[in-house]
Order: C-alpha cells, then structure tokens, then sequence
C-alpha cells in the first residue's frame, strides 16, 4: 500500500514539472507567468493546501487587462476539468473559491459567466471519480461536494445582487438592511430561498469528516465555514424583516416562508456536526423556531376568519396553505442565550481534530 502511494506521489510531482516547463515554453510571457502561477497553485500533492503566495500569484491576474483576467479562469477551468487526480481538481476549487471570496470585479466577472447554464465555467464535477486509491476514492466525494458550493456561492450572489464576501463593514451592513427592507415580499423570498439553498448544499458534506486530518480538506472546511457564517448574517435580516411583513403575505408567500423555515431546521443537526457553532448561534435558531409559530397562529386565524365569512370561492388557496404548513409542521424548541446575538459578530470555528 505504501510503495504504490509513494509511486503515485512521485509520478504526481514528474507531471507537475513537466506540466510548468510547457507552460512556460509554448505560450506568451504574460500568458505563460499565469498557467505557471496556477499550475504551481493546484500541484498533485494531496496534503498540502496552496500556500497563500501561490493563491496571491492567481489573484495578481485579476489586476491587470481583462484578457489576462480571462486567461486565467480559462487556464483554472481547463485544469479543472481535465484532471483526473482528486488532490489537483480540490486545489483547483480551493483557488476558484479563494477568486470568488477576495478575487477582482474582473476576475469574478469571468467566473461567474453562466455559472448554472453550462458552459466552459459550469463547475458540474457530479461524476468526478478518482478511483487509483482508497484515500483519492473519499477525496472524489469531498471534489464533488465542494464544486457544488461554490457553486450554489455564484448562484446565491446572483440571485442577491453582491458577493457574500462584500458584506462586512457596518456602512455596508445598514445599506444592505434598507435595500432588503424596500424588496418586494415576492423578491425577499426568492433571495431567502437561494440563500437556505447553500445551508442545504453545505449539509451535503461527505460523512467521511475524519479527513478533516488533511490539511487540504480542513482549509476547504474552513473557508466553507467563513461561507456559511456570512450566510446566516444574510438569512438573519431576512427573515426579521419577513417577520416583520407577515401581516402582508398572501397564502402562497405564506406557505413558501413557512418551507424555508423548516429546510432551515432540517439542517441544524448537520451543521453543528460540521462547525463547531451551537452557541454562537442561538439567536438565528430561536428567530426561526419563533417565525414558525406565528406562520401557524397566522394561518389558523385566516382560516376562522373565512370561516366565519363564509368565503366558499377559495378552497383551493386554503387547502394550499393548509399543506404548505400544517402538513409539515415540526415545532422544535432550543434553548439558548437570552440576549439576542448579530450573527455576523460571531466567529466560527471548524470542529475537527486535526
């Protein structure tokens, strides 16, 4: 078992040099720098994360011309997509993800071309599989797991307007409050659910979290948990102002709140697992848990006061609403700090042992 690891190892660091010599001999001086800097960044070393110089080298590309800015996404996809190594096609997602969270307009631009419609960008890795070990066999699981976060990232930035990287700073953060305030109750719900939709795909983590050892995969853990932190900041506001507007939901809107809210609790369980933040986030819990009740008390105030109308033209509607909350109702109660935390001040851990 350690003979053919060590000969893979070695056949991984001859294709790295091999690999970086024709980068810099057939391409373009300024083209060429690029494919070495992200050949150097994603090596078939598969313990080691890129150091933070190599990700700064890639980065450096997003601050020049647009057409270098370009190479460089073209050069990380075609790495991407092309590679057959688990420990490669991880670093690879790991630069693409360090691009999305501190990378340039420019660069962020080309990444997020199309990132859910296909393409050359489109991070679909569903049948990645590197099947020459054991190890590179669970890696594959954390490969196509990771490529689904960032990119339900793109897709939540997308669907917001801004990266969730662009959300600290407290001119930023009152900015964001009043432009979530003036969202229509249709818009506001569309944003909640592509935000609880990356909660759910965070919770699609691969139950092999002991190679949370690997330093590779605990700095992709730990970057994905600076993901999800920024999230519930994001799903806080929301659902305080959705909390706020109840008075003004129709049925529809009504029921489609009341399923995010209970997506949202259906992961809880996972994500305490993954991230070491049971405290740190009573607030956003007990906010969904409170929401929950007065969706129920709402809907079965509505429903006597058709009642007692006789309004008989909106059954249908009714039975919408009906099943929409009642039929998946799970009230679960947590205990928790009194004092109601910002879930953006609170820092999260990684629960690994490393």
């Amino acid at each position: 078992m350690g003979r053919p690891r060590k000969l893979k190892d070695l056949i991984g660091i001859l294709k790295d040099k091999a690999s970086i010599i024709k980068a810099s001999l057939l391409s373009k001086h300024n083209i060429s720098s690029i494919h070495v800097a992200i050949l150097r960044a994603t090596t078939h070393d598969r313990a080691a994360p890129p150091p933070e110089y190599r990700i700064a080298a890639v980065l450096s590309a997003g601050h020049g011309a647009r057409a270098t800015a370009c190479a460089c996404i073209e050069g990380l996809m075609d790495r991407l997509h092309n590679t057959r190594n688990a420990s490669v096609a991880l670093k690879c997602l790991f630069t693409i993800h360090n691009i999305v969270r501190r990378g340039s307009f420019i660069l962020k631009d080309q990444l997020s071309f199309c990132p859910s419609s296909g393409g050359h960008n489109f991070l679909n890795l569903s049948v990645f599989r590197d099947g020459s070990d054991v190890d590179s066999l669970e890696l594959s699981l954390w490969v196509r797991w990771y490529a689904g976060v960032v990119e339900q990232n793109l897709i939540v930035s997308r669907a917001l307007g801004y990266y969730l990287s662009s959300t600290s700073g407290h001119s930023k953060i009152h900015k964001r409050e009043d432009n979530i305030s003036m969202l229509l109750n249709l818009d506001l719900l569309a944003q909640t659910n592509a935000l609880v939709g990356m909660v759910e795909e965070i919770c699609r983590v691969p139950d092999s979290l002991h190679l949370q050892r690997n330093d590779l995969v605990y700095e992709v853990v730990r970057l994905v948990g600076e993901d999800y932190r920024l999230v519930q900041y994001e799903i806080f506001l929301r659902l305080k102002d959705l909390q706020g507007r109840m008075g003004s939901l129709n049925l529809g809107e009504a029921a489609d709140f009341f399923w995010g809210l209970k997506r949202l609790e259906d992961c809880r369980e996972r994500t305490v697992e993954l991230f070491a933040n049971r405290k740190k986030n009573d607030a956003l819990w007990e906010l969904i848990s409170e929401a929950k009740e007065r969706l129920v008390t709402m809907k079965e105030s509505r429903e006597k006061r058709l009642l007692t109308i006789g309004m008989r033209d909106e059954p249908s509607e009714l039975t919408r609403f009906r099943e929409g909350i009642v039929g998946s109702l799970q009230f679960r109660r947590f205990k928790g700090d009194d004092e109601l935390l910002g879930v953006n001040q609170c820092p999260l851990t990684v629960s690994t042992v490393r």
